[in-house]
Order: structure tokens, then sequence, then C-alpha cells
């Protein structure tokens, strides 16, 4: 695993983008509509592993400005032409932007980070935000990393581990967070989650 990234969640991504993303059910995820109450209409949306891009699609349509990235060139092509707009090619590491935006929304893609990098991570997106800007993410739960059976990185949490990670991190207001079982439809079976929604203090 390098330092920065993990080279093998990546390959596998680059490898089987057309047939992870075509598996995936076609609906945005449940936590994005209570995420865009909380900004005003028009606010500048980056998002961290747009995938497919069934999110950026259904911000862009609520009239939000959307900047929809992702780590992986194939699933970033993929994107662009159901988006119809260029969708940037940037792992999570690589992000480097002062007071940028309004929102950061990363679903299902930063715990892939490696637990060591996280925080440096978290402090890059704090860092990207405009004071008073929110940021959501979700995680894989559960109290050490793993990989799946497609080698796939996790970096697992509880949702104490999870708060923790944040206060620690950088000066972020806990907004809310909380527990569910999420349905995985590529690996076949439920998993649980814990997400976590912020706002950047100053």
């Amino acid at each position: 695993m390098s330092d920065l990234f993990d080279a093998k969640t990546l390959d596998y991504y680059s490898g089987e983008a057309e047939r992870y993303l075509s598996s995936r059910p076609d609906n945005v995820s449940r936590h994005l509509y209570s995420f865009l109450e909380q900004l005003q209409v028009g606010a500048h949306i980056l998002e961290l592993g747009c995938g497919a891009g069934r999110d950026a699609e259904a911000m862009i349509a609520a009239g939000f400005e959307v900047d929809p990235t992702d780590g992986v060139p194939e699933i970033a092509a993929i994107a662009a032409k159901r988006l119809q707009r260029d969708v940037r090619v940037m792992r999570f590491d690589e992000l480097d932007v002062l007071n940028k935006y309004d929102a950061v929304w990363a679903n299902a893609g930063l715990h892939h980070v490696p637990r060591i990098q996280l925080p440096l991570v978290l402090q890059s997106l704090f860092q990207a935000l405009k004071p008073g800007g929110v940021h959501f993410a979700n995680y894989k739960r559960g109290t050490s990393d793993c990989r799946d059976t497609k080698h796939r990185h996790y970096s697992r949490l509880t949702l104490e581990s999870l708060r923790e990670l944040y206060e620690s991190s950088a000066d972020w207001e806990i907004v809310s967070s909380l527990e569910y079982e999420g349905g995985d439809g590529y690996e076949g079976s439920p998993s649980p989650w814990v997400a976590i929604t912020v706002r950047k203090l100053r």
C-alpha cells in the first residue's frame, strides 16, 4: 500500500469501470437531498469520487454548480458522457485549493483512503471549503481496515472513531453522524456504514 493512495484499489476500478458502474443501482445517494437542503441553490459543490455521475446529475438539475471529479480516468470518462461535460481526473490526495467551494460531497469514496492518510485528506477538504462550508462523507463501518474479495482497501470506522477522526483533523463542527445498513449491489449483500456531515467553522 502506498502512503498516498491504494494502487490496488485504483487498478481494480480502472480495469472494471464499465462492469462496476453498470452493476450499481441508478439512483442517487439516500443522503443527497438532506445534504443539499443545507445549501443555497447555486452553491459551488466539489464532488469527490463521482462514479457514474448520477449524484452530480441530480445536483446540477437542482440548480447547483458542481465540479465532479474521480480518481480513475476510465470512470471519469463514463461520467463525462452521462453529464455531457468534462469530469476532472483527481485523486483525493491531489486536492490543493483554498476557500473555493461551498460544499464537498464524498459519497462512498473516502473509505478507500489509507487510514494513515485520512487526516491529511480531511485537512485538504477543510482548506478547500469556504468558511461555513459543508462536507458529507460515508464509510464502511468496522473496527479495522480490510480488503474485500475484489482486493479493494477499506478504512472502516465506528461512529465514535469517525467523529474523533474529524474532530482531530481540523476545526470541524459536526452537524450530524449516523449508522445505517446500506446495500452493495456489486458485493450482493447489505453492509454496515457510518456517515457524517460537518461544517467548516472558520
